[in-house]
């Protein structure tokens, strides 16, 4: 038996951590933190809060505006969609069927007692899914006011 040793730069140009960091993950997984646990893709999502108002925006391509669930329990927001797809194709010697599924679920708690749960409004536009979730009056911020000293 001949013991071979190993010349860890072969490639001169290439640092031997080039090939550690390709070949040492999971293919396709290149540290995207958009992956649930169960390896399935989770929507981005931005919140901005304004004096009157949150905006939510939810980037879900691909979609329907059917296809989307949102519901309020209490203070909890949840975001859901499930959508499947089938296909069969039949030809002389072959037939071919082929489906896939995806779904997601995002939850947001919102603060107690702020939100005017009747006017939340929700819109689907070119692969987007926006949400207006406005505040109750008391909860708006108000300006400041310039107390008179007597």
């Amino acid at each position: 038996m001949n013991l071979i040793k190993r010349n860890a730069s072969q490639h001169p140009g290439l640092p031997r951590t080039f090939f550690d960091d390709v070949f040492g993950r999971e293919l396709f997984n290149w540290e995207n933190k958009n992956f649930s646990t169960t390896s399935t893709t989770l929507p981005s999502v931005n919140i901005k809060e304004t004096a009157d108002h949150y905006e939510v925006e939810v980037a879900a391509p691909g979609l329907d505006k059917n296809d989307f669930k949102v519901t309020l329990d209490g203070n909890l927001l949840t975001i859901s969609s499930e959508k499947e797809n089938q296909q069969t194709i039949e030809q002389e010697n072959f037939t071919r069927r082929e489906f896939s599924y995806q779904s997601f679920q995002r939850s947001f708690e919102l603060p107690k007692n702020v939100v005017d749960e009747d006017k939340i409004s929700a819109r689907y536009v070119s692969g987007i899914l926006y949400l207006s979730i406005p505040k109750k009056e008391e909860a708006k911020q108000k300006p400041p006011r310039m107390i008179e000293i007597a």
